[in-house]
């Protein structure tokens, strides 16, 4: 072939414009760090003194870690991804970027891990936007009062102890007494009323995940669910997350104007996960050897659920935690933080 016969595909003109807008001259500096130790799911590195708490971290084998614990001389991150030739000795750099979360219509009927991947053998979802994680609840001036019901299907929870769109309500009790049914229940009774909903599976086994899916799917409660799996073989960092991609997922509807339903289950394993983490990144333990922050941990979580005023969209997010007791006693550190 010759030289003249070859033909070089123009750039599309906006990318070419973007990238002309955007470019600044100058000289650019990057930390880079050295992965000292490695287990558990979770990583200790020396370097990255500017590295903030919940920051993505780039692996140089392909890994990506999450701040978790900064020290004075090290840091500790968890990992979400972590490639077999991860050792120490590898290198790490900062991105500047905290986690995010494609969120949008296409997440409907989908089964995806807590960094939107899918689970249920599809491409991925199409999603055009992003949505934080973790971030600050509407404030009070956003919200409006809890007037609409948001039915369950269950005659005694209906009639006697009434939900309502934008409110928290917790279902506890000890295994095997029917509080994951009673909340897949609540799912399937939203089709009619036109609430999307999120089912969050936290550390669940396998077999539980699969069945959990089958029953919704039974129901045709798909169509309007997004099932959000952090199962009890994938690294603990995921678990942890788990239960804020669910939110993050509703909280983009709820922005949007619509009526949400997020389930947690459940809340006990995510607890458990926090704490596993938290003790092998050397954070103080403090009753039954969680954290200090435990409590904080789950405030800020159920706090985003709400019912917003007209003038941000109306839309509301009810959240429905699950809580896991021993032998009735309601009275442990995890269920009473939940139920205060």
């Amino acid at each position: 072939m010759a030289p003249e016969d070859i033909r070089i595909a123009p750039l599309p003109l906006d990318r070419v414009r973007r990238f002309v807008d955007t470019y600044r001259l100058g000289l650019r500096l990057a930390e880079t760090g050295t992965v000292e130790a490695v287990g558990d799911g979770i990583t200790w590195i020396r370097g990255l003194p500017s590295a903030a708490m919940d920051e993505l971290l780039d692996f140089a084998d392909g890994s990506i870690g999450l701040v978790f614990f900064l020290g004075e001389e090290e840091l500790g991150a968890i990992l979400l991804h972590q490639g077999p030739a991860l050792t120490a000795g590898t290198a790490v750099r900062r991105t500047g970027r905290q986690l995010t979360l494609p969120v949008g219509e296409a997440l409907l009927g989908r089964v995806v891990d807590p960094l939107g991947s899918p689970l249920d053998g599809n491409d991925p979802p199409d999603c055009p936007d992003e949505h934080p994680l973790d971030q600050l609840s509407p404030p009070i001036i956003a919200r409006s009062f809890v007037s609409q019901p948001l039915y369950t299907g269950i005659k005694l929870v209906d009639t006697m102890l009434p939900i309502g769109r934008g409110q928290r309500q917790l279902i506890i009790g000890d295994e095997g007494l029917g509080r994951s049914a009673l909340a897949i229940d609540a799912v399937i009774m939203q089709r009619g009323p036109n609430v999307r909903c999120v089912y969050v599976l936290i550390g669940q086994k396998r077999s539980a995940v699969v069945n959990t899916i089958e029953i919704l799917r039974q129901h045709d409660a798909l169509a309007y669910t997004t099932v959000v799996v952090g199962e009890a073989n994938a690294l603990p960092g995921l678990t942890y997350l788990a239960p804020f991609a669910g939110c993050a997922i509703a909280e983009a509807w709820m922005a949007a104007g619509h009526h949400t339903l997020v389930v947690y289950d459940d809340l006990s394993t995510h607890a458990r996960a926090y704490r596993e983490l938290s003790l092998l990144l050397r954070r103080p333990p403090g009753r039954e050897a969680y954290p200090g922050d435990v409590f904080y941990l789950h405030a800020r979580l159920l706090e985003r659920s709400t019912c917003l005023d007209a003038a941000h969209g109306g839309g509301s997010m009810t959240a429905l935690p699950i809580a896991e007791t021993q032998q009735g006693e309601i009275a442990a550190y995890i269920p009473t933080n939940l139920i205060s």
